[in-house]
């Protein structure tokens, strides 16, 4: 069983976040006061059938701003009855949920005739700090679109858990911006690159062509065997900070060709040692996303 806790700003994808749960097979509930989360959780476990679910709770400023203080003790209670779980906090610049609010025209909760939007998302972002602070995973929506927010979620949370912690890497394009969700971000635009050979160019670094060319590359090479041994080094010092999720972020200009190749060459180097590593490829997600 695993229990995962969706909480963040207003208009920051709450209800994307549970909706790619729900569509990964978890039981999702919405809008559940912080005060009855210990009940809720007591429920699940006098049920023998529940071992074999998985669900999901969303927590809204609207049911929970009277006591997301005691939010940090309801932690503790979850982990002194030995249940998996992950906490997962959703934010985003305040320009960019002015703008989400302004689009659907919808009412931010806390915003009333004394109180102008950007008001009230301050006034949010206070009160939702002790839900931030414990969380497992924060991600930043800013940058996200739909499609973006529903395959995090799928690889980042709704994965089976596993003992240990979890490394995505997530290839990019720097001419697109760096992720906003990256702990560590290396810049493999100094590496030769496939775009300038014709027959390459409209393949990517998950090709054979492609990954033949970069395969006889020294630099290309070197590159890869510094970020595999600057993790091999540090990777048990991150984990003993009790981090459950990091995500290595490599780019390249256009996030087609090196940057992929090297996040598959080293997802198959740590898959050999670690349980639970991913790999997601977002220029080649969002072309996906958009062809369709």
């Amino acid at each position: 069983m695993h229990l995962v806790i969706v909480s963040g700003l207003s208009g920051s994808g709450k209800s994307t976040a549970l909706n790619a749960l729900e569509d990964a097979g978890y039981n999702c509930i919405d809008n559940l006061p912080v005060s009855l989360l210990p009940a809720l959780v007591a429920q699940i476990q006098v049920h023998k059938d529940a071992e074999n679910q998985n669900f999901a709770i969303g927590i809204d400023i609207r049911d929970a701003w009277q006591d997301l203080g005691i939010f940090p003790q309801m932690v503790h209670t979850l982990k002194d009855a030995h249940l998996p779980f992950t906490v997962v906090f959703l934010d985003a610049e305040t320009k960019k949920i002015v703008q989400r609010f302004s689009e659907t025209r919808r009412k931010h909760p806390l915003s009333d005739k004394h109180r102008h939007l950007n008001e009230a998302i301050n006034t949010e972002h206070q009160l939702l700090g002790p839900m931030r602070d414990t969380a497992d995973i924060v991600i930043n929506t800013t940058d996200l679109n739909l499609h973006q927010l529903r395959d995090l979620i799928k690889t980042r949370v709704a994965e089976p858990a596993s003992e240990g912690m979890a490394i995505l890497f997530e290839s990019f394009g720097f001419k697109h911006g760096p992720p906003n969700n990256a702990d560590l971000v290396f810049d493999a635009r100094c590496l030769p690159n496939p775009h300038w050979d014709p027959n390459l160019r409209r393949q990517t670094g998950k090709d054979a062509d492609v990954i033949s060319f970069l395969d006889k590359e020294p630099l290309v090479q070197q590159m890869y065997q510094d970020i595999s041994h600057f993790l091999d080094r540090w990777w048990e010092h991150y984990q003993a900070n009790n981090r459950s999720y990091i995500t290595i972020a490599i780019g390249c200009t256009g996030g087609q060709h090196r940057s992929v190749y090297l996040c598959e060459k080293l997802q198959q180097h740590f898959s050999r040692s670690l349980e639970n590593v991913q790999v997601r490829h977002r220029e080649l997600n969002d072309n996906l996303h958009e062809s369709h």
